[in-house]
């Protein structure tokens, strides 16, 4: 690693277990400081005000409270000088553009090696970002455009409200509860419904809740 400065770390995760066992092996690593740890979004923001932004901030994808996605929206807008690698054990078409659009600078699986991790962060550092072969395939492949199809990329760019239906829509609410929830007609709802079922070629509510489910978008 070229940089002599140390490069300071936030770590968020839920899993303690896990976070603290990354926190102990990334202390090990040469040029690289942990400066706090969070178990969701609401505690990477204190953990800022308290000791300032860090240099990278490693982001498990489901958190309870403030998850990696709205984590990774608010570090956007309020610190984009520092680098995100979101970590999770998911590999979806939607989370990789979601995360790509909001500036996240890699993706780290949870099974990864030491060795990879430290690679990781070190190229990170020095070229301001990490992708391994296979997510830089994945973002190609989602560029490319099949005669009369429609693209991954415009099946998986999703707006926020439609990311918000289809988090509500995986509950027992019915949609004229969901509409309510969003602050929309029903009639907007159900062009909402409509829509999505085009976009993720499903057929009904229980194919967009397991879309849901596949891609990362809700937990249980």
């Amino acid at each position: 690693m070229k940089t002599q400065n140390k490069q300071s770390l936030i770590l968020a995760d839920d899993h303690i277990l896990l976070r603290d066992a990354l926190a102990n092996l990334i202390s090990n690593f040469p040029g690289f400081i942990i400066k706090g740890l969070a178990s969701d979004g609401k505690e990477v923001m204190e953990c800022i005000k308290k000791s300032g932004a860090p240099d990278i901030i490693v982001l498990d994808l489901n958190m309870p409270t403030m998850d990696g996605y709205e984590t990774t929206k608010w570090l956007a807008q309020t610190y984009p000088q520092v680098k995100i690698l979101i970590l999770t054990m998911y590999d979806s078409d939607i989370a990789l553009i979601r995360l790509l659009q909001e500036g996240v600078r890699g993706f780290l699986k949870k099974d990864i090696n030491p060795d990879e991790l430290r690679h990781a962060l070190e190229i990170v550092v020095e070229q301001g970002y990490y992708y391994t072969n296979a997510t830089s395939n994945k973002i190609a492949a989602l560029f490319k455009k099949s005669k009369g199809e429609t693209s991954g990329l415009q099946k998986s760019s999703l707006t926020e409200t439609e990311i918000e239906f289809l988090k509500l829509s995986s509950t027992d609410l019915t949609y004229k509860e969901i509409a309510m929830q969003l602050n929309l007609s029903t009639r907007v709802v159900d062009n909402y419904r409509e829509g999505l079922f085009e976009k993720l070629n499903v057929r009904s509510r229980v194919g967009m809740a397991i879309y849901a489910i596949k891609n990362g978008i809700v937990s249980f």
